[in-house]
């Protein structure tokens, strides 16, 4: 109904013909095992949104064929958002974005599945032993693709990869206090 009312509806149905597939291509795939990062989409049961950020060694993300991939789930902060929304709605959307070189994205659309890594090994002994060198999976996230299209490069900026800086004086908090209030910011708020 909005691309009828905003008068896109052509210019979609267009897309949809040539850039919505229904699995990963050849070149999706290499893409695919070419990313160290990629955003990741769920929701719970109600419909709760949630967004994330996953990232690894490039082809951290292991294409199985052209309708599954898998990635490690490491140990975070304990909050299990992403895997406790696949838990109660499988549906999880993944997009995969090129910074530094092509400038390109794609989404892949589908249904997750949390696996330990036995059970991921045996149906697929194909995987990565140490996709993290030093970091061992919690679990692994099995995606079965619903869909997969590009992400144009009109918006995406260009970056590039640098060390992290080891300047002592650039002192921030600890992750964990990060964005908590300090003492004072939180008298000014109660008022």
């Amino acid at each position: 109904m909005l691309q009828d009312h905003l008068g896109t509806l052509q210019r979609a149905d267009a897309f949809y013909d040539r850039q919505v597939h229904p699995r990963l291509t050849e070149t999706m795939r290499d893409f695919i095992g070419r990313q160290s990062m990629l955003f990741l989409s769920t929701a719970d049961a109600r419909g709760h949104c949630d967004s994330s950020f996953r990232a690894g060694p490039p082809g951290f993300v292991t294409v199985l064929d052209d309708r599954t991939l898998a990635y490690p789930e490491y140990r975070g902060n304990g909050v299990m958002a992403s895997a406790g929304n696949m838990a109660e709605n499988p549906h999880a959307g993944l997009l995969f974005l090129d910074f530094t070189h092509h400038h390109i994205g794609l989404h892949v659309n589908g249904t997750a599945r949390l696996l330990d890594e036995q059970e991921l090994r045996r149906a697929n002994p194909l995987i990565p032993v140490d996709p993290a060198p030093g970091r061992q999976p919690e679990f692994w996230v099995h995606i079965t693709v619903v869909e997969a299209y590009i992400h144009c490069s009109k918006h995406i900026p260009h970056l590039e990869p640098a060390r992290r800086p080891q300047d002592p004086s650039l002192k921030r908090p600890k992750d964990a206090d990060y964005f908590v209030a300090a003492p004072a910011d939180r008298l000014v708020a109660d008022r």
